[in-house]
Formats: structure tokens, sequence, C-alpha cells
């Protein structure tokens, strides 16, 4: 028996806000959606163009609050070919929420507040 991953979920408020900031800021781009009949939800799925973990964004049409992310100590990480033009980047964007010069890492907020960390590509 093998298992493989296949995507990670996260909800959104504002699907459009969400798919255009994982675009801007990680290159991800959406590689399928699924839209029930009745609108009460939609999934978004978002790919990197190089592996094929996924990154699914849910979006639900009577959700009406902030999500509650406890104290966000879940996260994404995403591996960067340049390391300190992403954090340039990112700091442009605003988005840099933790820095961790010692580790040589950084952690950036998606509009929601979901913590996503980048790490420098190993040589």
């Amino acid at each position: 028996m093998k298992f493989t991953f296949a995507h990670n979920n996260i909800n959104v408020q504002n699907l459009d806000t969400s798919i255009k900031f994982y675009e801007e800021a990680l290159g991800l781009k959406e590689t399928r959606r699924i839209t029930p009949e009745d609108g009460s939800f939609i999934i978004v799925y978002l790919g990197d163009n190089e592996t094929n973990h996924l990154l699914e964004l849910t979006w639900l049409k009577d959700w009406d609050r902030p999500y509650n992310l406890g104290d966000n100590e879940f996260h994404l990480a995403f591996v960067v070919d340049d390391f300190e033009g992403a954090l340039k980047k990112h700091k442009e964007m605003n988005c840099v929420c933790f820095e961790n010069p010692g580790m040589g890492i950084y952690f950036i907020n998606d509009p929601d507040g979901y913590w996503l960390e980048v790490l420098p590509k190993k040589h």
C-alpha cells in the first residue's frame, strides 16, 4: 500500500483576492475549478507547474466571518530558487510576517492570514 500527496486545502473568504495573491506571490496558477449548480461553494486548485502537488482553495457562499486559524502553527512551505529576490518582492507586497535569518527562512501571510514558509533552494 502506497500513499502519495495530492493536495492541501485552505478555506478563503474572497476567492478572487486569494487567487491573485497566490499567483503574484508564489507563481501558482489555476489548474481546475469545481462549481456546483447551486453556487454553495467553489473549489479552485492551484499548481506550480513543477510538481503534482496542488493547493485547493475552497470558498463557501454562506461563510460570513474570518476563519479561526487558532495559533496558526500549521503552514505550507515553498522552496524558491532566488531567495533574496523573493524576500525583496514579498517585502514590497507587504506580506512578510516573520523572518528567521538564523535558519535562513521567512514566512508570508496570505489574505486570510495563513502563514506560508519560504525556503531557499539547497544546492
